[in-house]
């Protein structure tokens, strides 16, 4: 029973960890839908970019960690402004299939971009520091873990308060509100839907730095499996709902551990996309979400 318990709270804390970085991947869908009612499947690839410039600000320009992980969100708020103006903005106003596809378009040319500029080859991402391990009673816990869950603690903070309680984030929830009403209280929608695409942009970039921390490694393709995981964890917690995304990571990080530390690693896909299916058929609004009538 002691054994069982050991294990259990150790995939409980590797669980968490990864949830963390699936949040922060998560805000970013659910803000940019809570605004344009946009499911943006280019969002991984900019977690992907991230680990590339976090990448880059470590080995070339000799970075440590915090102003790398500063350095890369900065460069992905710059290309989610940028792929926000050349790519959603002309198609704001076309039928909802013709945007998706465009998402997917996106996502294509930023993997394959990536491996023509940066070859396919994974990159082995540089220790930014020493690898420390503490054992607490049965549990092994170590420093990148802490740091992982720290820095997704702080950065969804600082998002909330970013919302919550600042002129940008009350333009936010009034244009997720009636975006029609909001323009005509005089607040620029344009700038609105560029800023929340940065916001979650550099969101994203911190989970690729975080990520390239803890594994080491980090290739042009590494968005694609985390970017649909991500989208499961809003969709779990209620799209549209910041408070969800986060619930919504942790939830699915903590039941993909659980499933390889109990059953077998090679199921852990099968269960995120089997908690999708579940909460489509029996709470498509999402555990946070409300059911909302709609007329056509």
């Amino acid at each position: 029973m002691d054994n069982f318990l050991s294990q259990f709270l150790q995939q409980l804390i590797n669980g968490v960890s990864l949830g963390s970085i699936y949040a922060l991947i998560a805000l970013g869908y659910t803000m940019i839908y809570g605004i344009i009612k946009l499911i943006n499947f280019a969002h991984g690839d900019i977690y992907m970019l991230g680990a590339y410039f976090g990448f880059y600000a470590t080995t070339k320009l000799g970075l440590s960690f915090i102003p790398a992980i500063i350095f890369a969100m900065a460069c992905a708020a710059v290309a989610g402004i940028i792929i926000e103006r050349i790519a959603y903005r002309p198609m704001r106003n076309a039928p909802r299939i013709a945007i998706l596809i465009t998402a997917i378009g996106v996502s294509f040319l930023l993997e394959y971009g990536m491996i023509l500029f940066v070859s396919p080859q994974p990159r082995t991402f540089p220790a930014v520091f020493p690898a420390t391990v503490y054992n607490i009673g049965p549990l092994v816990v170590n420093n990148q873990q802490i740091v992982i869950l720290l820095s997704s603690l702080i950065l969804m903070a600082v998002l909330t308060y970013i919302v919550n309680d600042t002129k940008a984030g009350k333009a936010m929830r009034a244009v997720s509100f009636d975006a029609d009403a909001a323009r005509l209280m005089g607040i620029n929608i344009d700038r609105v839907i560029s800023t929340t695409f940065a916001l979650g942009s550099a969101l994203a970039a911190a989970g690729g730095v975080l990520v390239g921390v803890y594994y080491n490694s980090i290739d042009p393709l590494m968005g694609m499996m985390p970017g649909i995981k991500a989208f499961v964890a809003a969709v779990l917690g209620g799209i549209g709902i910041i408070p969800g995304a986060m619930i919504g990571g942790i939830i699915l990080g903590v039941v993909e551990a659980m499933v390889s530390g109990f059953i077998s690693s090679t199921f852990r896909d099968a269960a995120a996309f089997g908690i999708l299916i579940i909460i489509l058929l029996y709470k498509p609004s999402g555990l946070l979400g409300k059911n909302v009538r709609e007329k056509v």
